[in-house]
């Protein structure tokens, strides 16, 4: 067993931009920097975990520590990448605190795209996605994942509609009753996407026009009120065991 194995769960895990390969060299920008020398203490000779969403996960050393900025050499794969399951989930913005949270567990739990979508009832219009992709990222490092979730501009449920992909399904949760949940998702493999309402819930004109779309599948989250984190999180983890890969 190696160095990096023997220390693989106290190695830190940092997501980059740069291209990954035998003997590359990335320099940090001055956040990670700061983080891996002054508050994890990394010096020269130390191992990194390293991923770019495109790479899968390479093992790296330190190769210097500056004051504002830390250079590492990588040295070999550590982990392939991923084959993200083709599932999108598509959510009204909520209030700070729990829109946090659900980006952190829908990438957690493996969402390959996260779509902001504005109703009527939406509380939050102007969601901050420099915020959000922070977390998606954060998230990725402490998960193990490869990939981080793409996060595009919030688009409104009229143009979601809209321009919505032929060929994907579109699994509504209508508070107001669909199918029950496990034989519908069963019948939704991948390319899939979740829909989600806001915290007050989707009003009667576009609860019609999104069970009036050809690929809409009204679904059932069960007989109790659930929150709209909670709802979006029941549905992607059920969606997953499905239809999910390894």
């Amino acid at each position: 067993m190696s160095e990096f194995d023997r220390s693989l769960s106290t190695t830190p895990r940092l997501h980059v931009r740069d291209a990954l390969g035998a003997g590359a060299l990335i320099t940090l920008d001055q956040p990670q920097s700061h983080y891996l020398g002054r508050v994890m203490r990394r010096q020269p000779g130390d191992m990194v975990r390293l991923f770019n969403g495109r790479d899968g996960e390479w093992a790296a050393r330190v190769a210097s520590v500056a004051k504002k900025a830390v250079t590492l050499a990588a040295e070999h794969q550590s982990g392939r990448q991923e084959q993200v399951p083709d599932l999108w989930l598509c959510a009204a913005p909520l209030k700070k605190g729990r829109i946090d949270w659900l980006v952190e567990k829908a990438c957690e739990l493996g969402v390959a795209r996260l779509v902001l979508v504005t109703t009527q009832r939406t509380v939050v219009d102007k969601p901050n996605l420099e915020r959000l992709t922070a977390h998606l990222v954060e998230a990725a490092e402490q998960s193990g994942r490869t990939a981080v979730p793409d996060l595009p501009e919030p688009v409104t449920i009229d143009r979601l509609l809209r321009d919505w992909p032929a060929g994907r399904a579109l699994i509504f949760a209508d508070e107001t009753g669909g199918e029950a949940m496990a034989s519908a998702l069963a019948r939704c493999p991948a390319p899939a996407a979740i829909l989600i309402g806001p915290e007050g819930g989707f009003t009667p004109p576009e609860r019609d026009a999104i069970r009036a779309h050809s690929a809409a599948v009204p679904i059932s989250l069960g007989p109790r009120i659930l929150r709209a984190d909670t709802a979006a999180l029941a549905a992607v983890a059920v969606w997953q065991a499905i239809n999910g890969q390894e």
